[in-house]
């Protein structure tokens, strides 16, 4: 599964937000698998987007044929847009599904990992990420995708802001150690996404 990941500051929001609408037309594009999104929690509107496609080949098509079209109604409504693609690697819980309908919060990490450390990084994912954001209150799926390199976006989504909130630091601090993070990751970006269900796809 590919996962396209779309930032960027609304300068129109009104405009912004109207132009969202026509992308309701997407499920009938062939390979597409669901898309949503919403305003960052930290960053005053900034607006953040992911969509799942089944296959690179499905997304490709879709960019030569149908994009454009449906991207015209939001030009000008925001600037500094910037678009990552990821490839699924695993997944956080069990069974990921690319719907939003039952959460109220995603959270974004972004991580660039060391050449030499991608595969320590990838196991301690699955043996101490995983395990700890899979246990923890309101926390309901959530992917590992690669970018070619080393870049990796853990995308998790959550319940509610409360349950998110029990995800302490200090308890990511012990995590982050016993991960050995630090020696994996050169820099890492994130945000906390608060889900308009209206952009659901």
């Amino acid at each position: 599964m590919l996962v396209k990941w779309i930032r960027c500051t609304v300068v129109d929001r009104g405009g912004f937000e109207r132009g969202q609408r026509k992308w309701a037309g997407l499920p009938g594009e062939p390979g597409f698998r669901g898309q949503g999104g919403g305003w960052s929690r930290t960053r005053p509107g900034v607006a953040h987007l992911v969509a799942f496609w089944e296959s690179r080949a499905f997304y490709d098509s879709f960019m030569a044929r149908s994009h454009d079209r449906l991207a015209a109604s939001q030009a000008g409504t925001y600037k500094n847009g910037q678009t990552r693609l990821f490839e699924h690697e695993l997944d956080v819980k069990v069974g990921f599904r690319p719907v939003f309908e039952d959460a109220d919060v995603l959270r974004l990490a972004y991580c660039q990992v060391r050449p030499d450390r991608v595969d320590h990084y990838k196991l301690m994912q699955q043996k101490v990420w995983n395990p700890a954001m899979a246990g923890s209150p309101g926390m309901l799926r959530g992917l590992l995708g690669r970018a070619p390199g080393e870049e990796f976006l853990v995308l998790s989504m959550w319940q509610s802001a409360a349950e998110r909130g029990k995800y302490r630091p200090e308890r990511l601090e012990r995590l982050a150690l016993r991960a050995q993070t630090a020696a994996d990751i050169m820099g890492v970006t994130g945000d906390v996404v608060d889900l308009e269900p209206s952009w659901t796809v």
